[in-house]
């Protein structure tokens, strides 16, 4: 396919859309989420595809990562609103990265089509993560995915090697009676622990001693240690329309009767990793001389649903069943001075449930409820609604409720380790979860508001002991986002206030979080053949008892000697050409001359000034 080349892509209303070719035109690139919605392949740049050019490809604000990308990153703000139906098997830090289920994206695309995305990597190493998707017809398409990423590190044993294979596919046939969708993934994600910085490095840091700058030269607690998570997962989603009938005006979907199976099939494995074992950073060890030292968990889930569609019920109501089991734990005990009777927790459970979807004029309404009876690890409810009020693109606003009652994740309950300290076999309640959110999008501003309280929170103490919180967590969370334009100049400014009134002592956030972008942005040269976006932000958040990392639970826990709340000031210059987008960023360009105050958790700094380079690139052949 001939590419016309006389304007960039675009996707934005008002500007100009271009054609790919004769008979093809961005809007038939399309991408499908695990819910549905359809958005367009996005070859522009703007200051949102700056925000989201990072490891993760998407906007972090909420998130400080540590030095090297790959590694881990701690939350400065926390989203209730998305809680999971079942516990998960933890180790929560090396999950950042993890594509879940509803993160996999589905494509309809006219001709093949490819994407690259390229990034230097810190000291050694890069980050390429390459999509090529391809229709064999109209009705099936079928798209391969995978981000790799290896990067050194300035500091000692930092080294990140990470993995994200992600295939999917979906067929419908041409009356669409019968359709399927699915994807498998595979995720390794594999990390040198340093354990951060001894006290006397610290010093060496904080004082900028010349002797230092090369900060491989300091120090560091582990010199042997590593952790590695892997995961792999099956999802096929398929359904059969069983009555049909058409309204003949219109010529849609009147009534129908659908019968649907989704199958899932996830496993998980973590295991910390240490050579010599002789730091006495975790305590005394006993080693039972296990051949097989991985914490495992296996969820295997069957749903089966009804689901009708009518006006009579406003839009579309589904009934489901889930039938579930899973599986956690070890293979044998792995300290010979453990007290643990059991290696493994296992079971099933029966779910019942039902989603509603409807749209009445400009307000749609959306529900999803399941409750799981019985006493197993699994019991529990879920309950989620959302009113959605929309009036063409100028305004939007939401209201969302969550309730949930779940166990808390499994390494909570059971954990084996060499080290004493670190084997527990606990039976906690369930968390009790009640999020209400607001959201707002206009010309105007761009706002969410949310109100959650906690029950039962469940947390890693300051000796590294899961917990339950015997009060209530009750925590606000307000966000606006607000671009002001003049000319060729933007200024973007988004600030999070967070308030916790009851339980601050186990759940710690900042006060306050920003994020202020000063930027210019305009078409360089005749005929206009690049768009360019140059400018700087300014990231900042309040000081606070920021969570400690801890390597060998793969997990933060609670700390109360530091505070760490600092501004970082990145420059940058992207630009466009055609559709390829490139990057040019420094990260933390004032730290020669700012304190060294700046730390990503207590005594692991956050990076030095580094020069990154990166670019996005798509093809349609």
């Amino acid at each position: 396919m001939n590419v016309n080349a006389t304007a960039n892509d675009s996707i934005n209303s008002g500007e100009k859309k271009i054609i790919l070719s004769g008979k093809t035109k961005y809007t038939d690139y399309k991408i499908f989420s695990h819910q549905g919605d359809t958005t367009y392949i996005d070859t522009t740049l703007s200051i949102k595809k700056d925000y989201k050019f990072n490891y993760l490809r998407t906007d972090n604000f909420e998130l400080l990562d540590f030095h090297n990308q790959g590694q881990t990153f701690t939350n400065l703000g926390y989203d209730f609103s998305n809680v999971k139906l079942f516990p998960d098997i933890g180790f929560t830090a090396k999950q950042f990265s993890y594509l879940d289920i509803d993160e996999i994206k589905y494509y309809e695309v006219p001709t093949p089509t490819t994407e690259i995305t390229y990034r230097t990597g810190l000291q050694q190493g890069q980050v390429v993560d390459a999509i090529f998707t391809v229709n064999f017809s109209k009705r099936l398409n079928v798209a391969m995915s995978y981000k790799g990423l290896r990067s050194l590190g300035a500091y000692r044993r930092s080294l990140s090697s990470n993995g994200n294979f992600r295939s999917s596919f979906h067929y419908i046939t041409k009356e669409g009676q019968y359709q399927i969708r699915g994807h498998f993934t595979s995720q390794d994600f594999f990390n040198q622990e340093s354990g951060g910085l001894p006290d006397t490095e610290i010093e060496k840091f904080e004082s900028n001693d010349p002797d230092y700058t090369t900060r491989s030269y300091l120090d560091v607690n582990l010199d042997d240690a590593e952790n590695q998570f892997d995961s792999g997962r099956m999802y096929i989603e398929h359904s059969y329309k069983l009555v049909a009938s058409k309204d003949t005006i219109n010529k849609k979907d009147f009534s129908n009767l659908k019968i649907g199976h989704v199958l899932t099939n996830e496993s998980k494995t973590y295991e910390f990793i240490q050579t010599t074992e002789t730091t006495d950073i975790f305590g005394e060890i006993n080693d039972a001389d296990a051949n097989d030292k991985k914490a495992k968990s296996t969820i295997f889930n069957n749903e089966f649903n009804l689901e009708f569609n009518s006006k009579y019920v406003l839009g579309k109501f589904k009934a489901k069943t889930n039938l579930t089991k899973y599986t956690y734990g070890y293979d044998t005990i792995l300290n010979s001075n453990s007290t643990i009777d059991k290696i493994k927790l296992k079971g099933g459970a029966i779910s019942f449930g039902a989603d509603w979807n409807a749209k009445i004029k400009n307000f749609k309404l959306n529900a999803d409820v399941s409750i799981t009876p019985g006493n197993s690890r699994l019991s529990g409810n879920f309950l989620k609604g959302e009113a959605v009020y929309e009036k063409d693109s100028v305004l939007s606003v939401k209201a969302s409720l969550l309730l949930s009652s779940k166990s808390p994740n499994f390494n909570t309950l059971l954990h084996q380790s060499e080290y004493d300290d670190y084997n527990w076999q606990n039976n906690f309640s369930n968390i009790n979860t009640r999020d209400l959110g607001f959201v707002l999008s206009s010309n105007w501003i761009n706002a969410t508001l949310n109100f959650t309280n906690i029950d039962n929170y469940t947390y890693f103490s300051e000796n590294n002991k899961p917990l339950q919180f015997d009060g209530q967590i009750v925590y606000l969370k307000l966000k606006a986002n607000k671009e002001f334009k003049y000319k060729k100049f933007a200024l973007d400014n988004t600030v999070m206030y967070q308030n916790v009134s009851s339980g601050s002592s186990v759940f710690r956030v900042p006060e306050i979080v920003s994020r202020n972008t000063f930027y210019y942005q305009d078409y360089w040269f005749k005929g206009k053949p690049m768009l360019v976006n140059i400018g700087a932000t300014l990231k900042y958040f309040t000081k606070y008892k920021m969570n400690a990392y801890n390597p060998l639970l793969a997990e933060f826990t609670l700390q109360n000697t530091q505070e760490i709340g600092f501004p970082s000031l990145d420059v940058f210059f992207n630009a466009q050409v055609r559709r390829t987008r490139l990057f040019f960023k420094i990260d933390n360009v004032t730290s020669s001359i700012t304190p060294k105050n700046y730390y990503s958790a207590p005594n692991y700094p956050y990076r030095d000034f580094t020069i990154r380079f990166g670019l996005v690139w798509n093809w349609f052949i």
